[in-house]
Parts: structure tokens; C-alpha cells; sequence
């Protein structure tokens, strides 16, 4: 039987998978994709802590974390295509305090 347990094992897993693409990678959109997955991690741990609690708490927080991500990913991807048209690049390294 899966336990709550098993839900907050696979989501701190997750959560350092993010961690540590985050912090290791160059690639803009591989960094956007890591955030990404953090978030999915912790909305994953709010719906097992909900459905444990029994309460609907965390799924509402969940519905707010996922329209914040969809928003970021929208602007983040609009900036990554800015910064290709001029650059020619995404690479993290290269872009420099966003002068042109």
C-alpha cells in the first residue's frame, strides 16, 4: 500500500533532481524546465498532505502554484526568445546583466 510517506519521498527526490539541474546547468530552457519540476515536486507534497489531512487546502494552493508557474513560464520563454534574436544564444554565461 502507498503510504503519504512514499508521496514525500518521491517529491523530495524530485525536488533535488530540480535542485541540481538548476545549479549545474548552463541552458536556459533545461534551467526553466529544473524550476519546473520543483514546483511540481512541492505541488505534489501539498496534494498527498491534502488528500492525508483530509481537508482541501493544499489542492487550492496547488491551483495558484500552477497558474504562477504557467505565468513564469510565459514570460520566461518570451525573454529566451528575446534573448536569442540578439544574442544568438541562451546559454546563462552569455547573457550580461541584460545589455544589448
Amino acid at each position: 500500500m502507498i503510504t503519504v510517506g512514499h508521496y514525500l519521498v518521491l517529491s523530495a527526490i524530485l525536488f533535488a533532481m530540480g535542485t541540481f539541474g538548476v545549479l549545474t546547468r548552463r541552458n536556459a530552457i533545461v534551467i526553466f524546465m529544473c524550476i519546473e519540476l520543483m514546483l511540481n515536486a512541492v505541488n505534489l507534497s501539498f496534494i498527498a498532505l491534502s488528500s492525508h489531512l483530509g481537508n482541501m487546502d493544499g489542492q487550492i494552493f496547488v491551483f495558484f502554484v500552477m497558474a504562477v508557474a504557467a505565468a513564469e513560464a510565459a514570460v520566461g520563454l518570451a525573454l529566451m526568445i528575446t534573448f536569442f534574436r540578439n544574442k544568438e544564444t541562451i546559454e546563462v554565461d552569455d547573457v550580461n546583466l541584460l545589455k544589448w
